[in-house]
């Protein structure tokens, strides 16, 4: 158990940290490549105005004198669709960008293309980036490393496409590096948690191995006395007889006897209920032991449900319940024949004690025959490389979500009505969850219609 709250310590601080650094990470990415296509769309809004006012000026030769109507020779400043209030770029920024144009008919027909500003793309690439830019329907987008805008005017249609292969390539350079450094630093951590996670778990598994230690160690200094009790009762009930037959001295009442043997049978009776309690608790403590090994061969899984259904059948049927199963053949596991059958019993015991009890038919009513016992069903079946094997019992009482998640701690009981009466513990689903997990299984407990218990245990195949 200590193994495993060490493992669950350092899986949810790992997620934790995971977790953290990717939100972290993704962040500062996203911001990053947001501000990449703002600076890309402030550009292009600079271009596409500038461009528009430059090709209507000469449709025959639009890109002439380009320099000399594209910057403001006042302030070296171009500015956008708002004027000085909007966006802007110097004539250094305009210099350094790599763009060009291609304008297209309402047909899709290439009228012009300009690319000195770049030359990395001729007239037929750049006619072949304007049919993609137009097929994706938007208005600003990418194609490969180039971030367009589309405007239109008088029928025609202009593209601008700017370079952004150098901010982008910064980017992913900053979003690889991240990651690697994210990585890096959850490895590191990694490590630490390691080394550190036993010294953080240590008090819980010196607490826990303390409480295991003093429920062992107190089972096997009660069993004693238990015994010692038990046999003086034993001896108290035989002196008894013998007081109740002796006819030559003086002796007890028949009635006296009578209530002393009462007596002495209910103390027998809660010696016998304690004494199963201590040995129940000392076994679920060794089960739940750490360092527990047990002898693990191929066992027969169906053999041992199939007999343990045989074995319990004349027990539902003296208290008017009925035990059907379901096995499929041949189903082998790796684990202890010795636990495996006491979990079989403990799981049909459970259903046996606490199943609605049978139809009490009173006398005059009409009844069609007699009514059919409450059934307990054992269903064993192979999923994948699991067996699983399922118990259903239906309830007297309405069973709730929350009840069933408590089914497997100790002394928990989901009705009050499952007191002594029933003459359990309230431990044995508790002792079939050890016995599950040291079998490298799982077991869980629901209902489908609130009335029906169902406990599924599933098991590893050999």
């Amino acid at each position: 158990m200590i193994k495993k709250l060490k493992i669950r310590f350092i899986v949810l601080a790992m997620v934790s940290l995971t977790v953290l650094l990717s939100v972290i990470v993704a962040g500062m990415n996203m911001i990053n490549y947001s501000k990449v296509v703002s600076d890309a769309d402030t550009k292009l809004e600079v271009l596409e105005e500038n461009s528009g006012r430059i090709m209507l000026e000469d449709k025959l030769n639009p890109f002439r004198d380009f320099d000399e109507f594209f910057f403001d020779e006042g302030d070296g400043v171009l500015y956008g669709r708002r004027g000085p209030g909007g966006h802007h770029m110097t004539q250094d920024e305009a210099e350094e960008s790599r763009f060009f144009m291609v304008s297209v008919d309402e047909s899709g027909s290439v009228l012009q293309t300009y690319t000195d500003r770049i030359s990395a793309v001729d007239t037929d690439e750049a006619a072949k980036y304007a049919v993609k830019a137009l097929s994706s329907g938007k208005e600003k987008g990418f194609v490969e490393e180039f971030r367009y805008a589309v405007s239109g005017s008088a029928g025609n249609t202009t593209i601008v496409f700017l370079d952004c292969g150098r901010t982008l390539g910064s980017f992913r350079s900053f979003l690889g590096a991240s990651i690697l450094m994210s990585l890096a630093g959850l490895i590191a951590v990694f490590f630490v948690i390691l080394y550190f996670a036993g010294r953080i778990v240590r008090p819980v598994a010196e607490s826990y191995e303390k409480q295991k230690r003093f429920i062992t160690d107190a089972g096997h200094e009660i069993k004693t006395p238990l015994a010692i009790i038990k046999a003086n009762v034993d001896l108290m009930d035989m002196e008894i007889d013998s007081e109740a037959e002796n006819k030559g001295g003086e002796s007890i009442s028949y009635d006296m006897a009578n209530s002393l043997r009462e007596n002495l049978g209910d103390i027998n009776d809660q010696i016998t209920r304690l004494t199963g309690l201590t040995n129940d608790l000392v076994y679920l403590s060794r089960m739940e032991e750490a360092d527990n090994s047990l002898v693990m061969t191929d066992v027969p899984l169906s053999d041992i449900v199939s007999e343990s259904i045989e074995s319990f059948e004349s027990l539902a049927w003296e208290r008017g319940k009925a035990i059907s199963g379901d096995i499929a053949p041949d189903v082998t596991v790796k684990g202890s024949t010795k636990e495996l059958e006491k979990l079989m019993s403990i799981l049909l015991e459970n259903a046996i004690k606490y199943s609605k009890p049978p139809r009490v038919i009173n006398c005059g009513e009409d009844e069609d025959g007699m009514p059919a016992p409450p059934g307990i069903d054992v269903i064993l079946r192979k999923e994948g490389r699991s067996a699983v094997l399922e118990v259903r019992n239906e309830t007297e009482s309405e069973l709730t979500n929350e009840m069933l998640s408590h089914v497997f701690e100790r002394f928990y009981r989901t009705d009050s009505s499952r007191n002594s009466a029933t003459g359990g513990h309230g431990i044995g689903l508790s002792m079939a969850n050890a016995i599950v997990n040291a079998h490298n299984g799982k077991i869980t407990a629901h209902t489908d219609t609130g009335r029906e218990f169902i406990v599924t245990a599933t098991l590893p195949l050999q």
